[in-house]
């Protein structure tokens, strides 16, 4: 058992590592590349590559729809079509700690989505920790002067991040909507309707005058953030996610998750960036308020408040 765990927080790690990076690499390659097209190439990679796993799985039986080809197209567009062309298209104007921080949301925002829909009140302790989490990414955003926020898109950018990041955990949301399928067979069976709508809006796009088809040498120029972006944290981190959550159950698996922003401000470190004072304690509040949240829920006090309030 133990043994299990610790390579289940071996494979955890590697996902964090991996997704941590994400936003730094994709802010270096929007500079050669629309997020239009970066997303179509991103999804046109993976996409394929889902439908090849989950056909060596589970063979050629779990490829069909089974009559819910309109319901996994619905939550395919939100999902994969909504959060990738709205995160990257803002990150062209954000930041990437922006990026990391404002995704750190997702999982108090699921809980908010179920207390819409299925009138499961969230435990007040995991709404403290939601505000003081929500607290942490307005003085990443602001760095402590609302003026400053409004200076360079920087506000427009992180708004479309964050509904993005709505339109993911709407897509996650629905995945309880499809009993009998598994995970993999939910990604790859949505992630084609997804990525034929990605393609879409890069066409729009590109007509409207917003977009340009990227020629082969640019391609080639950011080949290997192109491979990151659509073959690591696309495919491989997903899979490593599924791994983990097998080894050590969802709330340990998203309990290490949290780490992810801590990885990519690491990496802005590396790069240079010097951040401020307030914008350090603003992303240490978001991972410690969503680090005590996710203890809070593992202890079977927290499960059987979660339950009373």
């Amino acid at each position: 058992m133990q043994k299990n765990q610790l390579k289940g927080v071996a494979i955890m790690l590697m996902t964090v590592l991996i997704w941590g990076a994400t936003f730094p690499v994709a802010k270096s390659a929007l500079q050669s590349m629309d997020a239009y097209w970066m997303s179509s190439i991103r999804y046109g990679l993976a996409a394929p590559l889902f439908i090849a796993i989950l056909y060596w799985r589970e063979g050629a039986a779990a490829l069909g729809y089974r009559g819910k080809f309109l319901r996994a197209a619905f939550f395919g567009v939100i999902g994969f079509t909504g959060f990738s062309s709205l995160v990257f298209v803002g990150l062209t104007w954000s930041r990437p700690e922006h990026g990391a921080i404002i995704m750190a949301l997702q999982t108090p925002m699921t809980a908010f989505a179920h207390w819409a829909l299925k009138g499961a009140r969230p435990a007040n302790f995991t709404l403290g920790c939601v505000a003081v989490a929500i607290l942490g990414v307005i003085m990443v955003i602001t760095k402590g002067d609302l003026v400053h926020t409004f200076l360079g898109g920087t506000l427009l950018g992180d708004g479309l991040i964050f509904l993005g990041a709505m339109s993911w955990v709407v897509y996650t949301v629905g995945a309880v909507s499809f009993p009998g399928w598994s995970a993999l067979r939910f990604t790859a069976l949505t992630a084609l309707p997804g990525t034929a709508g990605i393609l879409a809006v890069a066409g729009i796009a590109t007509a409207a005058g917003y977009a340009n088809v990227p020629d082969a040498s640019t391609v080639i120029s950011i080949g290997w953030e192109l491979t990151y972006l659509s073959l690591l944290t696309v495919v491989l981190a997903v899979l490593l996610w599924n791994m983990a959550v097998g080894y050590l159950g969802a709330l340990n698996a998203m309990l290490l998750g949290n780490l992810v922003p801590v990885v990519t401000f690491g990496i802005r470190i590396l790069q240079g960036y010097r951040f401020d004072t307030i914008e350090l304690a603003g992303a240490a509040l978001v991972v410690a308020a969503l680090i005590a949240n996710n203890l809070y829920l593992r202890a079977p006090s927290g499960n059987s408040a979660r339950r009373l309030t």
